[in-house]
């Protein structure tokens, strides 16, 4: 192979090999040295020389799998990063979906096979509740992902885009390298190297937030910060809630990185402190109840990725989370505090271009408490605390250009359970033309229980759901279509024979249920000028009987039709972006108790049409305007029934509702950067 570029790695001696592969040079290195080889299009190699012993060998370079048009294992795996080769978003789609208001899970909820649940604001996947998707920042997990909130109104994800470089959203058969979720996971990755020094300033109606990139020659740090606080605003928007305190928090996020020998360290940390106090109507009170929360939650994380050995890849870390809620009801008082624990280490070997090799192990560590205050007079305390260990292995083979497989295999033991799981995982892919391929997965997944459970009976087993996946994907220079079925069935689902579970309740794994359905999307930005958008359409068939279900029925949080259409535009002459989004849902089931058959009714349809508008005021000086369910659809989650009839024999409701018919937000975002034509506009 002629062209090679060998060398001494550190030093200037070296050659390009001949026509027939060959090379020559002199050099005044002694002893142990690294040899290296780079060609384009291929992978570096190198190896361990001593001068004065070397004698002629043969070596073999690889072709570069991300220069040459190879298969992607794509089932059931949304990537968003820009080194991603099946990359359905764009890193900063997160931030300028209309509607979104720069939260990560909301932007994600347009995204095919996650269902809309409007009064919670969390992931519901494929059939799967909020707790079956599992949130890691740079492979480590975070037990809280999301802020805290009453009940009946939606939270947000606490993470800041700004942050992440890329985002990988499996909505099933996903890695072994990852468990203890049923349905989903997010994989959240944080920015290796900021490209400048830059100060980002955002004054908003709900408040102010400060960002900061800093580099030096082998290290950099980056922030953000924010103040929120909704009580101005209420009172130029009033809402249908009561609000005693608005809304307030303050929080931050940092990342410090440093480069060690040929590995990178990153150190994350977050911090979130909210208070809230709210009247809430119930329907079996003749007065409101009055709910007040204060949250503080700290994140940290430290990750090391790098070479240990030629080909031999070391990634380990660990994090800590601590989450604490204080809650009043009237002059009841719940307070509940979360420790969590979180070490990894997973080897990556790559014997060739078309083999490599994944083995690590993790431990888990979970210690919740919770304690209760009836009249200030009655006190009761429960919890409980859990050890899990897990060894994963994984390997990822390409038996040519337009054919790879991975098998993987994941075995936990949680001291909570004290049973071992063994959870095989394969992906297969095809690729049946030159822009697409077929993939299908199967996956085994095992999880805990439910904490809601957990804190008040030890004697559950794991929770366990098979995945089944058929992925089409076609992909041609800024266009994209996937097309993917699956099937999903659980088993051991946990019952309970309460109205509502407690420490009294009777718990059981005689629960089971499954999920199957369609997922489409298509997305386009070549195809008209200054105009990208993406369409998804997802039908799912679901039915569970768990929890206190009479029978199995399609639980409350599925819509059998979910429809978004994300569009953003550019207009030259007003210089500005142009973003709308609109969400469409089927009806949900709820329970009627003035009915007889169990969960036999639905709400109405769930219609949302979102505006966002990105004025450039100058190069770095930005007016954003935002408007949520422009339209004032008035959309019903579902509805609360009085616990007891009345005089009639009738069980009285009220509909549990958005707080408002729309949100405004108007915000000013002043970039300061060495590059004067950087700003914000793809990060609204």
């Amino acid at each position: 192979m002629q062209g090679v570029n060998v060398f001494i790695n550190g030093t200037y001696d070296g050659a390009l090999t001949n026509e027939n592969g060959e090379f020559s040079f002199e050099t005044d290195a002694k002893q142990n040295q690294v040899l290296k080889f780079t060609l384009n299009g291929f992978l570096d190699f190198t190896e361990d020389i001593i001068v004065e012993e070397y004698t002629n060998r043969v070596f073999t370079l690889f072709q570069d799998m991300n220069t040459i048009e190879m298969v992607v294992i794509s089932a059931g795996t949304i990537k968003a990063g820009d080194n991603s080769k099946v990359t359905a978003l764009k890193p900063l789609d997160i931030v300028t979906t209309a509607g979104s208001s720069g939260d990560i899970v909301a932007a994600l909820q347009t995204m095919p096979g996650v269902n809309g649940v409007g009064e919670s604001g969390k992931l519901f996947v494929r059939g799967g509740e909020a707790g079956e998707t599992q949130t890691y920042v740079d492979g480590i997990r975070v037990a809280q992902p999301y802020g805290a909130s009453p009940n009946n109104i939606p939270t947000r994800g606490r993470f800041s885009p700004f942050l992440f470089k890329g985002i990988t959203f499996s909505t099933g058969g996903y890695s072994a390298e990852f468990g203890d979720a049923l349905s989903s996971v997010l994989l959240l990755n944080t920015v290796d190297e900021p490209t400048q020094n830059q100060t980002d300033i955002s004054i908003m109606t709900v408040g102010v937030g400060l960002g900061k990139s800093k580099k030096w020659k082998n290290s950099s740090i980056s922030f953000n910060t924010s103040y929120i606080n909704l009580k101005p605003y209420y009172l130029l928007a009033p809402q249908s809630l009561d609000w005693n305190k608005a809304p307030e928090s303050m929080s931050g996020e940092t990342v410090f990185r440093t480069k060690i020998k040929d590995g990178l360290l990153k150190v994350y940390a977050a911090f979130d402190h909210s208070t809230m106090n709210v009247n809430q109507k119930d329907i079996n009170y003749a007065d409101k109840i009055k709910f007040g929360l204060i949250n503080n939650n700290f994140y940290i994380n430290s990750v090391y990725k790098g070479n240990v050995a030629p080909s031999l890849q070391l990634q380990t870390g660990f994090s800590f989370g601590y989450g604490n809620n204080k809650i009043g009801i009237n002059t009841d008082k719940l307070n509940n505090y979360e420790r969590a624990l979180h070490y990894k280490l997973k080897l990556r070997k790559t014997f060739s271009n078309m083999l490599k090799w994944n083995v690590g192990g993790e431990f888990f560590h979970t210690n919740f408490n919770e304690n209760y205050h009836a009249f200030s007079q009655y006190r009761v305390d429960y919890g409980y605390q859990n050890n899990t260990v897990a060894l994963f292995t994984e390997a990822e083979v390409f038996l040519s250009q337009d054919l790879a497989f991975n098998l993987g295999l994941r075995s936990s033991n949680a001291s909570i359970v004290d049973e071992f799981t063994l959870e095989p995982r394969v992906s297969v892919a095809y690729k049946i033309a030159k822009k697409s391929q077929l993939s299908v997965a199967y996956g085994s997944f095992y999880q805990t229980a439910n904490p809601d459970y957990l804190k008040f009976t030890q004697n559950l087993k794991y929770e366990n759901t098979n995945h089944y996946i058929l992925n089409y994907l076609y992909n041609d220079n800024g266009k994209m279509f996937r097309a993917e079925a699956y099937f999903k069935d659980y088993s051991n689902l946990v019952k309970f024979d309460s109205n509502v579970f407690s420490k009294t309740s009777n718990f059981n794994n005689n629960g089971l249920g499954n999920a199957k359905g369609i997922d489409l999307f298509w997305r386009d930005n070549k195809t008209f000028k200054g105009l990208d958008y993406w369409i998804t359409y997802s039908f799912i068939d679901s039915e569970r009987d768990y929890k206190n279900y009479e029978k199995q029925v399609t639980p409350s949080f599925i819509a059998n039709h979910n429809f978004s259409i994300v569009t953003k535009y550019w207009v030259d002459k007003l210089k500005s972006q142009i973003g709308l989004t609109y969400s469409f849902n089927s009806g949900r089931p709820y329970d009627n108790p003035n009915e007889t058959e169990f969960m036999n009714q639905k709400t109405k349809s769930y219609n949302n049409l979102s505006l966002g508008w990105s004025y450039l005021l100058s190069q770095q000086k930005i007016l954003y305007l935002s408007v949520s369910n422009l339209l004032g659809s008035n959309n019903v989650f579902g509805y609360q029934y009085a616990n007891s009839p009345d005089v009639s024999g009738t069980f009285q409701r009220e509909a549990v509702t958005q707080p408002a018919s729309r949100f405004f937000f108007i915000g000013f975002f002043w970039t300061i950067s060495d590059n004067k034509k950087t700003n914000q506009l793809d990060q609204l």
